[in-house]
This record gives structure tokens, sequence and C-alpha cells, in this order.
């Protein structure tokens, strides 16, 4: 039997569940940290990332209610997926340096364009006479350009910062603080692109502070419990290993 969210009226099952989901997606970056233990290499973390990077550019049109014992806030409902890809930076941050996890920023950033100018050539050519879901295809894989520009700069900019300020903290720190870096990295990193994307987005559209408080509040969830799996990634990285704890900011 397929995994529901609970409808209105229930909301504690419906946080529950949502807790689960939260945690099977971040399960997902034990699998990288696994194979980067075994191989000594960054590809599969990388994969993740440019997966669920581009998966939430795709389903990015679905805005999900989301009950959360203190309110009941409105956000895309990839943002469960999405707020992983920060997790997923700080492993590959910890493991490999702040060149590698530009790198897979970069790839990742390039994969968006790709998949971008893909779903605009498959809405734009004509469908077959007997093709009869073309309505569908283009509400799923049309995008609009203001969305897309605030996509690509609010993941570009937060990106970059949770990258930029992890390596710093854990170099001024000589890789002490796991979950003080981890946490002060993700959180002003998620503020600002919750904030740049709606903004560049919606500003005008639609009411922008009331989005960016519920995309806000709800990545904050994630990194939250994020900070077990950052903790059981490292331990994957580097059992029976000696720590590289004290990484150069670079």
């Amino acid at each position: 039997m397929p995994l529901r969210f609970a409808r209105a009226g229930s909301e504690d099952d419906m946080f529950t569940l949502l807790l689960l989901w939260i945690g099977l997606v971040s399960s997902f970056t034990i699998l990288g940290s696994w194979y980067a233990r075994r191989s000594g290499r960054s590809d599969m973390l990388m994969g993740i990332y440019v997966a669920f990077g581009i998966f939430s550019n795709i389903a990015a049109a679905k805005t999900a209610e989301f009950d959360l014992v203190i309110g009941t806030f409105y956000a895309p409902a990839v943002v469960i997926v999405f707020s992983v890809t920060f997790l997923l930076t700080d492993v590959v941050n910890e493991r490999f340096g702040l060149h590698e996890t530009r790198r897979m920023i970069g790839i990742a950033f390039l994969s968006q364009i790709m998949i971008s100018l893909f779903s605009w050539l498959v809405v734009e050519l004509p469908p077959a006479p007997f093709f009869l879901h073309q309505d569908a295809i283009e509400v799923l894989l049309e995008q609009v350009p203001r969305i897309v520009l605030a996509s690509w700069v609010a993941f570009l900019v937060s990106e970059n910062l949770d990258a930029v300020v992890f390596a710093w903290f854990k170099s001024k720190t000589k890789g002490r603080h796991l979950w003080a870096r981890n946490a002060l990295s993700s959180i002003p990193a998620m503020l600002i692109d919750s904030t740049l994307f709606i903004t560049i987005a919606f500003y005008g559209v639609m009411p922008v502070v009331p989005l960016i408080i519920g995309i806000t509040i709800t990545k904050w969830l994630v990194a939250l419990i994020d900070i077990p799996f950052m903790y059981l990634n490292r331990w994957i990285l580097y059992r029976n290993q000696p720590t590289d704890v004290f990484s150069t900011f670079s």
C-alpha cells in the first residue's frame, strides 16, 4: 500500500509521515558515502546531487500543504528533496573539500540548463495527431522564464554560500563541531535560497513573505533532521580510516 500523507484533521499523523519521508530521502546520501569510501571518489554523491537538483526543477510546479504542528505552511512539494542537496554539499565538502564541492555545484548547474533546454524542445515540438496528452506535458515541462531565472540564481548563490561557510568553519575549528558547521552553513543558505527564489519568481504576482516563511521553515526542519545523517555519513566515509579534520579553506 503506498505511503500517503494524512488528510486535514490528522496533523500529527501527517507530521510523523513527513519526518519519515525526510529520513527516506536523506538516506540516499548514505549510499553515496558508502560508494565514496569504497572507491575514494565522489561520483555517486555527485550523481545523487545532480538527480535531486534536476528533479526539483521538473516537479517544482506543485505546491503542497505542510502541517508542521506549529502551523500550516505552503511550499513546493519537492522542498523535501531539494533541501537534502545542502546535506550532500556538506558531505562532499567534509570528505573531498571545497574545490570538489564547487565542481559538483557547477556540474549540477549545467545539468539544469540542459534539462531546461530539452524540456523546451519537447514542449515546442508539434504533437502527433493521436497523442492526447500535450496539455499534461506542457503543465509538467513548460517553464516560465522568470521562474527558471529565479531557480538558477537561488541555486548558484545558496549552494556556493553553503559550501564556502562549511569549509571556512571546518578550517577555523580544525574539524571539530561537525553539527555546528553543518547547521550554520545550511540554515542561512536555505533562507537565502528561499528569499531569492520566491522574490525573483513571484514578486508582484503572489504574496512573497508567507511563501518565504513556509518554504524556509520546511527546509529548516529537513536541516534539523539531517544532522544525524551528517554524522552517519562521516562515520561511513572515515570508518577505519584517519579523519581529515585539518582541511584547509581554499
